[in-house]
């Protein structure tokens, strides 16, 4: 199953989108995609509905992010060697952690606004997983696909001088400004992924192809991040966990490539769709 959102900004409403391409309402079954629908199995009870049953979607409606508001985003940094490579950072031992401020997500076509003061604003194409139940102290990395609900794009929006110039040494700054989080535009229930690990990926900006990646080049693949992350803190059902990204970020590149008003940013990952945001 494909879960989707749609309607105005934070009044999102939730949907199915079906093999033929239509999006279905099914707001007069479920409140939303969010914490407490995953926390009560709802994947298992929409799997029951007649989904033909339920109504079209007016195209005209804006595509939301895929799932509701998050308690926690949970990024990794530093997931992939030639992105490693590209920013002369050293191959972590174990995964590099940061949080990233839970009103950053929007939907997958909505705008990207530059911080006021920002010239270094960059993008990041990862994969992004959603959180089934709550989970804390796993015992290994096996356990973690029960925790997971399914999979989806997220654009990791960075501000590169608030980040590393500004960031007395950590990341919030550059990662938490508004709209730094297009989440979608659906979320791929796990059964629908045969092997997570061996996704292809690609940005490009105006046109131009600058990041083709492949799952397969993670560090540490999504199942160890999310044994690793129940160590160190509860993740609920409904948070997201994005797991990094390959090389081709703006800052990079040489020389550096970062965004500007008016740039168009496209994202895929091979099954999960594509995303398309416009700098503002």
């Amino acid at each position: 199953m494909k879960l989707i959102r749609f309607g105005e900004f934070r009044k999102e409403r939730p949907g199915i989108l079906t093999d033929d391409g239509a999006r279905r309402d099914c707001s007069s079954l479920f409140k939303d995609w969010n914490s407490s629908f995953f926390a009560e199995d709802g994947i298992k009870k929409l799997s029951k509905i007649d989904i033909e049953k339920l109504p079209t979607i007016p195209e005209t409606e804006r595509w939301g992010s895929c799932v509701a508001r998050p308690g926690k985003v949970v990024c990794v940094g530093l997931n992939y060697r030639d992105h490693a490579a590209e920013t002369n950072a050293k191959i972590p031992i174990e995964p590099v952690l940061f949080l990233k401020a839970t009103n950053t997500v929007v939907g997958p076509y909505d705008n990207v606004v530059i911080p006021k003061n920002s010239i270094k604003t960059d993008y990041e194409v990862e994969l992004a997983l959603i959180i089934s139940k709550e989970c804390r102290y796993l015992n290994s990395e096996s356990e973690a696909i029960d925790y997971i609900a399914g999979y989806t794009i997220s654009n990791d929006v960075s501000e590169r001088e608030f980040q590393k110039e500004r960031g007395g040494g950590q990341w919030t700054k550059g990662k938490s400004c508004d709209t730094f989080n297009p989440v979608g535009p659906f979320m791929i229930t796990k059964d629908e992924i045969n092997d997570v690990n061996n996704l292809w990926m690609k940005l490009s900006v105006n046109g131009i192809l600058q990041q083709n990646g492949n799952t397969g080049n993670m560090i540490f693949n999504p199942f160890f991040l999310v044994y690793h992350i129940s160590q160190f803190m509860t993740l609920e059902p409904g948070d997201i966990v994005s797991t990094g990204t390959p090389s081709g970020v703006g800052m990079g590149k040489n020389p550096p490539l970062f965004l500007k008003r008016g740039d168009t940013m496209e994202l895929e990952i091979q099954l999960l769709g594509r995303q398309k945001q416009t700098c503002v």
